[in-house]
């Protein structure tokens, strides 16, 4: 059998909810649970290297303050949390640029506890899950992470970053070639990268993600809402191509799509 996890990041304030139902409803008519990243407290002024909006930003529409609690977007969250279906990770605080990749243990753990308390306050449950914001956390980041949370999601793990009580265990990773891996009891997941995104050739998405789920026992496929909006208008190819994605996941009685609270509760194997 194969697991894949659908994860979604960047849904905030700024997240139209019809944009999340345009994407995922083929999967939630399937079954599917599909895991948002959600930000809790957006910063309204982050940007790219090239000097404009982030893309969750500029594809969306939300307060003029210079952070935005997402429980400030009542539709969204009232959306969200009608269907069974979605479930929330936290994605960082602020989304600032590597806003999780720095030392100071106790500011680190303050936006770990905002964050959190902005999700309570919104009405979501305390989430299982945490995803570093541009997948960057620092060894000390990751000490209070796991101190929080079961299930920690980013793109890859370095030896330089890991808690050093994890050095033995990242070890026996590297040399068994494992994507994902367990340490302190929590489970630590990375991902193939994007497959599903703009800045990728569309004609060869479909055989990228048919590769990455059949040579694994677990996958965690990526996407980001933001960019099949990012003109402002839907971008119907790519949306077409997620939307295979769902089908073919359907089609293939040796694929079951989880959620991380599935790894969580140890109903997964993780390897």
């Amino acid at each position: 059998m194969h697991y894949v996890i659908l994860r979604d990041d960047d849904t905030c304030a700024f997240t139209p909810p019809a944009c999340l139902e345009r994407l995922y409803r083929p999967f939630l008519e399937r079954g599917m649970p599909v895991n948002l990243a959600a930000i809790p407290e957006v910063r309204t002024d982050v940007r790219t290297v090239d000097g404009g909006l982030e893309g969750y930003l500029a594809a969306g529409s939300g307060p003029d303050v210079p952070f935005a609690p997402i429980a400030q977007n009542r539709g969204l969250v009232e959306y969200i949390r009608s269907e069974p279906l979605y479930h929330i990770a936290q994605h960082g605080c602020h989304h600032d640029s590597f806003e999780f990749g720095d030392s100071n243990r106790r500011e680190l753990a303050r936006r770990i506890d905002r964050g959190a308390n902005s999700l309570r306050e919104a009405g979501f449950a305390l989430p299982e899950t945490f995803v570093a914001p541009y997948d960057r956390i620092s060894r000390e980041a990751f000490v209070e992470v796991a101190a929080r949370f079961d299930v920690i999601s980013t793109g890859w793990f370095e030896a330089r970053r890991v808690p050093l009580r994890w050095c033995a265990a990242y070890a026996l990773k590297k040399l068994g070639r494992r994507r994902h891996w367990r340490a302190g009891g929590k489970y630590l997941l990375s991902h193939p990268g994007c497959l599903l995104s703009f800045s990728r050739p569309r004609a060869d998405m479909m055989a990228s993600v048919r590769e990455a789920v059949g040579g694994a026992t677990l996958t965690v496929l990526v996407s980001h809402w933001w960019e099949f909006f990012r003109t402002g208008a839907p971008d119907e190819k790519l949306i077409g191509v997620l939307h295979e994605v769902a089908g073919w996941l359907a089609s293939r009685s040796d694929v079951r799509v989880v959620s991380f609270r599935d790894v969580a509760s140890g109903d997964v194997p993780v390897n």
